[in-house]
């Protein structure tokens, strides 16, 4: 079943019900939105493109990227998701490797046509206008009864596009310790899969509801797109079109509690805002009906005074790109029961495994390991991924006999409660966003003066985790002015270090810091020793100065 069948059955049963608000004002109905993605469909279709062609979405938050989103389906072709804050090259080799025919984008994050693309469409175009401007509705016969506009029927331009289950519908691209990003592919059953497990296992939703999108609609906020359209929600992009905490609660008074994704950085921004106007837990209570956390690690303490201040409107998730959203649950029953004995342990875990997967912990050959013992935590069911898009070695290494491994460490107790320990790989991540450090090393390696560099992430209040730059100049002389172990003030070399970033990586991935040291850490066999560099950076801030990057916006 292709997913844009949800859209169909809910324009057939609902035509006049809100569905989509640009802010507080209703940009689509429930009809108008599937009419709009109908035409838009059959225009993909008469402009060449064919199921299974690939369609790139490079776009801040917009009430048109649902409307696409669903036109790509309806046309049988898979959405290319990317990030918006990406650099422009990083979206090109995206382009190149997953094969994307058109690209729609905001002119914000692509102001030039990007290489690779047949058509690139601004989404407040009148090209895009044209796209999806439904067609005109037959005229009615004469002296046929009026038929009244709030009950007028859902008119499709065109028929969906048959999708098996196992077909392409999201290619999501994560970094990978390799360098280059990876291709994920997940089919119109992972995301079915996954929206019906978010009904049973994390919120229940009725139609009066409404699922608001101020992080990355890219990501995972975007997919929770799925679960509120089967319920006949609302979809609500803010006018800020991203997290701006007064106007998001704000909104939700206007329209009702609100529901949505937040990494952990986004809760913290909620729970100050909250803070510093003296809101009750009643106040936070019309504006929001539930806030579902995850994609970082949530700090025990940051969970717990959120709890305080906002109530029980939360519940935590964990999953990957490769399980979308899938893997456990904390429930919000549970984050609310203080009185329990090991409410504390249960607070620091990421909870239970859903119900369309199991998860298991095991060691390095996969074997399941006792209650209590860390291992890589493991995934098997229908929300896992198809594969690594052209990369079958990939795939094989991370998906063995149906089980995904998953790179995180954790350890499961008798009650079936998974608590993540550390990665395996050595993912940074900050704000929401996942970064490689090998991907910034690379290009760091590429600057002027550098001969050697190794990136690490250390812990940020803000952002969840902060890249930090060890550099080794190539001249000694810059470092030894400084003890190894200073963070290197704002200076030419460093300033040159950050333009350098600036203009290969997306603005997010850059270091917030460069520490400048005579050498490296190895171990016998040449190996950086990550591990003593992050201890160097548990040093007290009054003896470590950042660079000004550490306070600029990601």
């Amino acid at each position: 079943m292709n997913l844009a069948h949800l859209l169909h059955r809910q324009a057939q049963t609902h035509p006049a019900q809100p569905a989509l608000l640009d802010g507080a004002r209703l940009h689509a109905t429930h009809g108008q939105l599937a009419e709009r993605a109908s035409a838009a469909a059959l225009r993909l279709k008469a402009a060449g493109l064919v199921p299974g062609d690939r369609v790139l979405l490079f776009a801040h938050n917009h009430p048109r990227y649902l409307e696409l989103l669903f036109a790509a389906w309806w046309a049988g072709l898979a959405v290319v998701p990317v990030n918006a804050k990406l650099h422009p090259s990083e979206v090109e080799w995206i382009i190149d490797n997953a094969g994307a025919r058109w690209g729609f984008v905001t002119a914000d994050v692509a102001p030039e046509p990007l290489a690779g693309l047949e058509r690139q469409v601004e989404l407040d175009s009148p090209q895009a206008d044209a796209l999806l401007t439904p067609l005109q509705r037959t005229e009615q016969p004469t002296g046929s009864p009026a038929v009244p506009a709030h009950a007028a029927p859902f008119d499709a331009a065109t028929a969906i596009t048959e999708r098996g289950p196992d077909d392409l519908a999201w290619l999501f691209y994560t970094s990978g310790t390799t360098g280059r990003p990876k291709g994920v592919m997940l089919t119109h059953r992972n995301l079915r899969t996954m929206a019906m497990s978010y009904l049973v296992d994390v919120d229940a939703i009725s139609p009066a509801d409404a699922m608001v999108y101020g992080a990355p609609m890219s990501h995972g906020c975007g997919l929770y797109a799925l679960p509120h359209l089967m319920a006949g929600a609302r979809h609500v992009v803010p006018a800020s079109r991203g997290v701006d905490p007064a106007e998001l609660f704000a909104l939700g008074r206007q329209l009702g509690p609100l529901t949505t994704f937040a990494a952990p950085t986004i809760v913290n921004r909620l729970v100050r805002h909250a803070t510093e106007l003296g809101l009750t837990t009643t106040d936070c209570a019309q504006s929001w009906k539930t806030i579902v956390y995850g994609g970082a690690p949530m700090y025990a303490v940051d969970i717990q005074k959120a709890l305080a201040v906002m109530g029980p409107r939360f519940v935590q998730i964990y999953g990957q790109g490769e399980t979308p959203m899938v893997a456990t649950v904390l429930n919000r029953a549970t984050l609310a029961d203080q009185a329990h004995p090991q409410w504390a342990e249960l607070v620091a875990s990421v909870g239970h495994a859903q119900t369309p997967v199991r998860v298991r912990v095991a060691d390095a050959d996969g074997r399941t390991l006792p209650d209590g013992e860390v291992g890589e935590v493991l995934v098997q069911g229908d929300t896992v991924m198809a594969g690594y898009w052209r990369n079958p070695d990939a795939t094989r290494a991370t998906v063995r006999e149906g089980w995904l491994f998953t790179g995180d460490m954790g350890s499961l107790d008798t009650n079936g409660y998974l608590t993540l320990k550390d990665r395996s790989k050595d993912l940074i991540i900050s704000g929401g966003s996942n970064i490689y450090p090998r991907e910034v090393e690379e290009v760091l390696l590429t600057a002027p003066g550098v001969a050697e560099v190794a990136v690490v992430g250390e812990p940020d209040a803000e952002w969840g985790e902060a890249v930090v730059a060890f550099v080794v100049p190539a001249d000694a002389s810059l470092a030894g002015a400084l003890p190894a172990q200073t963070a290197n003030e704002s200076t030419p070399f460093t300033q040159t270090l950050d333009a350098h970033c600036l203009n290969q990586l997306g603005r997010f991935k850059r270091p917030k810091r460069y520490v400048v040291v005579e050498a490296l850490p190895k171990n016998n066999t040449g190996k950086v020793l990550k591990t003593e560099l992050r201890q160097r950076l548990q040093t007290p801030t009054s003896e470590m100065t950042p660079t000004d990057n550490h306070h600029q916006k990601q």
